[in-house]
């Protein structure tokens, strides 16, 4: 089948030059290939960091604090005026979620939404000789467990032992390999209140975030209520969503029904999200770089070729070629080199995305991994190959412009 007259023409252009084009589709399929790697590799990481946060942390968690101090009396009374208040002693307040049992009851009538109190506080946990800081929760199992994966997340022993063990405990990894601890091992604990208990090791949970394994721990919530010298008192609700997406949504509406600073995991995770935003920016300009310096190739191509063809320009449009049918011609160079640039980068891009996956490594950290967590999707191959089309056909059409502008009679009397 042959090909439309424009195309051979352009084909034969690029033919022609075949270190040139070579170079130039290099370039091209060398940031399609690297962006196709790089993409999978960080919104990989991305979501997975986000799937680990969503599911291990709670989407929402009230807390027993206010997002801003309350207003002195002063400052209501004469609002808007030049008051300077010193040496103000805050008012000493017990703390703890006031009509904790009202605020809990109104929020699971919401549609979607599960809903668990906690209280949480410092402890020293001591094994032997062993001393380790530890944050302790106290939790009702029953509750829990609809607002948390800590059971899945439970390697050795159970959540259940936390109700049928008189002073049941659930440490994380990190807690148990520094200490040594094992399941059914008895510990002391010690809160700042003073407050001793020997208490038994029920379960050991691993969750994947390095912070959490290494630092919490849990309890009953009555135990742990004994241990911060707070009968009956909570810090924490935590809320679980079926629409995640929402979660920014219900803990303002939360937070302006009842007071108490809400914070979903969006804003829990902001500076983390905030360096989402950067690593996507950086891999943009860098694959960008890439196509601009390949669509330099494409321009130097075509320019050359626009330069070294001048007469035979000059013979077409003597024939009866349009300008447009001229320029045609030469953005088909440049829309070829895209295309097949685009194809190999594909190849490319599909083997580094392979390479990254066979390897393995151990890594510990704010999240432990295995090795490279990728993202495989079709958009990143329709994203990389419209910009490498549409760079390579811009390149192509400043010279494709200038070819189309030159004079057939100008053309004759220069080579005369």
């Amino acid at each position: 089948m042959a090909l439309p007259l424009g195309l051979d023409i352009a084909m034969q252009h690029l033919i022609h030059r075949r270190r040139q084009t070579v170079v130039s589709l290099v370039g091209v399929a060398l940031g399609v290939g690297f962006f196709i790697g790089i993409a999978s590799m960080m919104q990989g990481f991305q979501r997975d960091f986000i799937s680990r946060i969503i599911d291990i942390q709670p989407h929402i968690i009230v807390k027993d604090e206010f997002r801003t101090a309350p207003e002195q009396p002063v400052e209501r009374l004469y609002a808007g005026a030049a008051i300077e208040l010193r040496s103000l002693k805050p008012k000493e307040e017990i703390r703890g979620i006031r009509g904790a049992r009202n605020l809990i009851e109104v929020l699971e009538k919401r549609p979607g939404t599960r809903v668990a109190p906690t209280l949480s506080s410092q402890i020293l946990l001591r094994f032997g000789s062993k001393d380790v800081s530890a944050n302790v929760t106290g939790i009702v199992p029953e509750q829990h467990r609809r607002v948390s994966t800590l059971e899945k997340d439970i390697i050795s022993g159970a959540l259940d032992g936390l109700s049928t063990t008189a002073n049941g405990l659930i440490i994380g990894e990190g807690i148990a390999n520094k200490a040594g601890i094992r399941v059914d091992d008895m510990v002391s604990v010690v809160s700042p209140m003073g407050v001793q208990m020997k208490m038994k090791v029920v379960g050991i949970f691993r969750s994947g975030l390095t912070l959490m394994d290494n630092f919490d721990t849990y309890a009953l919530l009555k135990k742990a209520q004994v241990l911060a010298n707070r009968p009956n008192v909570i810090n924490r609700v935590n809320l679980r969503l079926d629409d995640v997406e929402q979660a920014a949504e219900v803990a303002a509406a939360i937070e302006r029904q009842f007071g108490y600073r809400a914070e979903s995991w969006q804003e829990q995770s902001r500076n983390v999200l905030g360096i989402f935003v950067i690593q996507n920016a950086i891999m943009y300009s860098t694959v960008g770089a890439i196509l601009i310096v390949a669509c330099f190739g494409i321009f130097n191509v075509i320019s050359t070729v626009v330069f070294e063809k001048t007469r035979d320009i000059g013979i077409l449009k003597s024939m009866g070629f349009r300008d447009a049918d001229i320029r045609r011609i030469f953005v088909y160079e440049g829309l070829v080199v895209g295309i097949i640039g685009m194809l190999i980068g594909w190849g490319l891009g599909w083997g580094l995305v392979e390479f990254m996956a066979s390897l393995e490594f151990h890594m510990e950290g704010f999240v432990r991994a295995e090795g490279f967590v990728l993202y495989r999707t079709p958009r990143h191959y329709l994203i990389s190959g419209a910009m490498a089309i549409i760079a390579s056909t811009s390149a192509a059409w400043l010279p494709a412009r200038r070819a189309s502008k030159l004079n057939p009679v100008d053309i004759v009397r220069g080579s005369a």
